[in-house]
């Protein structure tokens, strides 16, 4: 496996791999990643579909890119994905997907299309006062700490660990808006790893100039499982691909000589009954490790989702190979010891009637049944005690959604803090609660939050999630295993717990793919290079951008920086007439 830059192999066709006629391939978990490594042994390894079978514990596919309409619950939705332009191994792959929706288009036609003619852009990001727009909203507000992120990026990464977020910054800096949209956007928190921090400031220092205004962000026309989910599902059913649904693998047993291991067995349960198959070299085996929503609970309008800390069947089958052997990873790093202020809970709340939309519309300048953005990401309220955001995505996120109806996607990141008009944490609220809460935080008066938040108006749906941030937990090397152990011969790991060669970040579709993509092409040596991830900090004119930028919006003579001003003006004199000059001017700081 390699990987390439430029687009020479990116449109071209890979050959079928000498003994790929030999192979079979048993994925385990049926989530984004493991249905990417089939799309591409089909597409790219010219294996046969009935050789490639996919082990799902769940009775549907498409893990945390799931929507579904519960008979039980109603509408729900765990969470919500981000893309952007250079997602370079996710559209490689929808690029060969056909879409649902138009006919003769792939899934990457329709989306770009939609994104030309619907372009996403917010017009409110942050409010308080019970639903005022945040007066500096759009401005990074840095200052000096603006020197922290850009001195967090110069630090090589095996210098940050053991330190957190909140070791590295500043007090100052978290009370700038700049950490509101980045916490938010993200969801990080102080006590994460400074390491992802970085790499994603490394990775998307592109979109610096649209993280106020999330027009960095695309985002699909439904929900994730109509619009992302059933497209790979169709392909892969297309091309006679195998699931096992309701199938929990346990174990897979390892032999080990030397450096040399190969997958000799997997240990499962289908239908409760327990079972063992053997494997050969010839037989790959793909695993996700881990899974941010394993062991989810639902709660109603009623009810509040169950409080649990069950590792769920992803989680226990990476601890079983992981006491194989070392390279397999550190599972309990990721899954233990997470703070109770943690991210635990989202809700999907399906509005029923118009009497809420005002309330809505008046921060987003837009009509929500127009079919098009709406927030355009989320909107977060920063004086609320659960740092609590929402967000309403084009309508209907559901194709079978009434017209009349909406469905608004909410999150609180601290999950042990009193809200302030529900004095209690969001683990303890039922649907009805969290929906009040926001109600309060929209400007609802006192005397109709009630009202408007009983069931004749809204059902709202909390989820409880005990591990939706693991991604971010403080690691080292080694704890995230590589795509493809050292040695290796036929297992691999994929997901967003696997440990990319590159500086790609997690918590990413992105992630998903790419991780697929490499473990796929290495064990079945595919002759075609999976993409470089694109190089947006090695590139000075995107620098000199996030510099005018994260000062918003000042020329160098007026940036608070660690130099003297007589050298600065020294230096500005100096590369006039020259293209630094240009390039200083082309970012707006001259």
């Amino acid at each position: 496996m390699y990987h390439s830059n430029g687009n020479y192999e990116a449109f071209m066709d890979a050959r079928k791999p000498e003994g790929a006629e030999k192979k079979s391939a048993y994925i385990v978990g049926g989530g984004l990643a493991g249905l990417a490594a089939a799309v591409f042994m089909v597409r790219d390894a010219h294996m046969e579909g009935k050789k490639i079978h996919v082990l799902e514990e769940e009775p549907v596919a498409g893990g945390s890119l799931d929507g579904i309409n519960r008979p039980e619950y109603g509408y729900i939705i765990r969470g919500g994905r981000e893309m952007e332009n250079h997602f370079e191994c996710l559209w490689d792959m929808y690029r060969s997907i056909p879409s649902l929706e138009i006919p003769g288009a792939s899934y990457l036609d329709e989306y770009a299309w939609l994104d030309k003619d619907d372009p996403n852009s917010s017009n409110c990001r942050l409010i308080h006062n019970r639903g005022d727009r945040v007066p500096t909203d759009g401005q990074y507000g840095l200052g000096k700490c603006a020197n922290e992120i850009v001195k967090l990026v110069m630090t090589p990464e095996d210098k940050l660990e053991g330190i957190s977020i909140e070791d590295y910054f500043s007090e100052e800096f978290f009370k700038t808006n700049f950490w509101y949209y980045w916490a938010t956007m993200f969801a990080f928190e102080r006590w994460h790893s400074v390491i992802e921090m970085r790499r994603y400031a490394m990775r998307f220092i592109h979109h610096i100039d649209g993280l106020p205004d999330l027009s960095a962000l695309k985002f699909n026309k439904y929900n994730q499982y109509e619009s992302m989910t059933k497209p790979l599902l169709a392909y892969l059913k297309d091309h006679g691909v195998d699931f096992w649904y309701d199938t929990q693998v346990e174990n897979v047993i390892v032999e080990k000589d030397g450096e040399q291991k190969v997958a000799k067995k997997l240990v499962y349960k289908q239908a409760g009954e327990k079972k063992n198959l053997d494997l050969t070299e010839d037989d790959l085996v793909y695993v996700t490790n881990g899974s941010i929503v394993e062991s989810s609970t639902y709660g109603t309008h009623h009810k509040k989702a169950p409080v649990t800390h069950k590792l769920g069947g992803s989680w226990t089958l990476w601890k079983n190979l992981a006491a194989q052997d070392e390279a397999f990873g550190h599972p309990e790093v990721f899954c233990e010891n997470i703070p109770e202020r943690a991210w635990y809970v989202s809700a999907t709340m399906t509005i029923k009637d118009a009497q809420l939309e005002p309330y809505f519309e008046r921060l987003t300048k837009r009509s929500i049944h127009q079919h098009r953005v709406n927030t355009g990401g989320i909107i977060t309220v920063t004086d609320s005690g659960w740092v609590l955001s929402f967000t309403i995505h084009r309508q209907p996120h559901f194709k079978d959604q009434k017209e009349n109806e909406t469905v608004v996607w909410i999150y609180a990141l601290f999950s042990d803090t009193p809200g302030n008009y529900i004095k209690k944490p969001v683990v303890e609220c039922t649907g009805e609660e969290i929906t009040q809460e926001l109600l309060y935080h929209l400007g609802v008066p006192d005397d109709l939050i009630k009202e408007y938040s009983g069931e004749k108006h809204v059902n709202t749906i909390p989820v409880y999630m005990p591990y939706i941030t693991s991604y971010f937990q403080m690691r080292k090397k080694g704890d995230r295993p590589d795509v493809v152990p050292v040695g290796s011969k036929n297992l691999a790991f994929i997901g967003n717990f696997a440990e990319s060669p590159t500086r790609d970040t997690v918590f990413t579709t992105e992630y998903s793919v790419r991780t697929a993509m490499e473990a796929v092409y290495s064990l079945l040596n595919v002759d075609r290079g999976v993409p470089e991830v694109f190089n947006s900090v090695y590139d000075i004119r995107e620098l000199l951008k996030a510099t005018y930028y994260l000062n918003d919006k000042q020329p160098l003579d007026k940036m608070e920086l660690p130099v003297p001003k007589f050298v600065l003006k020294g230096a500005l004199k100096k590369v006039k007439g020259t293209w630094l000059e240009e390039l200083l001017h082309d970012a707006k700081l001259m």
